[in-house]
């Protein structure tokens, strides 16, 4: 019990931090609408793998490099706030263009495998994540957890990560909302541009 409560406590953190609305949903919504399913669940996948990858940075001391090199960790939350600017550009240009549909096997690869990218990319390029781990286990977990308690907190935020991802692909991949997508697309494009926009530069240029 003296270790299951913290776990719980920050499963249940986690998760609503995770279904907060931020570039993660819009990124895997609009890939999810825009090239189907499995890229969708890819992207999905990408939110998992980077999310793993900052909770382990947390909880295996890389904060403490980011605090003691503050240079580094304005430079990443730079770089991460001029990607989400990147993909803005790219909604924005290629709004006006019709939905393509993901039927050949060749389109269905190079839908999915970009969408895999751009969402790794946009997990990894925000070094918030890292300080919102490290808060929560500070927070959460005791000063010392043993290491199967460790590898329960990765495995935590790895179930969360993928779980919410994939059912906002499932929402978002059906007929009815890649119907009201085709429809919309120029404005919803442009809509999620700016939102990405705006966020872009929240993250490059507000401090912690």
């Amino acid at each position: 019990m003296t270790y299951l409560l913290p776990l719980l406590g920050l499963a249940a953190v986690h998760l609503m931090a995770a279904a907060s609305p931020g570039p993660s949903f819009v990124v895997v919504a609009q890939t999810a609408v825009g090239s189907g399913r499995r890229a969708g669940l890819l992207a999905a996948l990408a939110m998992m793998l980077g999310a793993v990858a900052w909770a382990a940075a947390a909880l295996y001391g890389l904060q403490a490099l980011f605090a003691r090199f503050e240079w580094l960790y304005l430079a990443m939350r730079i770089g991460g706030g001029l990607y989400l600017l990147y993909l803005a550009v790219m909604l924005w240009r290629h709004a006006p263009e019709p939905l393509s549909e993901p039927s050949a096997a060749g389109h269905n690869k190079t839908g999915a495998a970009q969408g895999f990218v751009r969402a790794l990319l946009l997990q990894l390029g925000n070094p918030k994540v890292m300080v919102f781990f490290g808060s929560i286990f500070l927070a959460l977990l005791p000063a010392h957890p043993p290491p199967w308690m460790q590898a329960a907190t990765l495995a935590i935020v790895a179930f969360n990560e993928f779980t919410w991802y994939a059912l906002i692909t499932l929402l978002f991949s059906g007929g009815p909302a890649r119907s009201i997508y085709r429809r919309a697309k120029f404005w919803l494009d442009r809509i999620m541009g700016g939102a990405l926009a705006l966020l872009g530069l929240r993250l490059a240029l507000l401090s912690r």
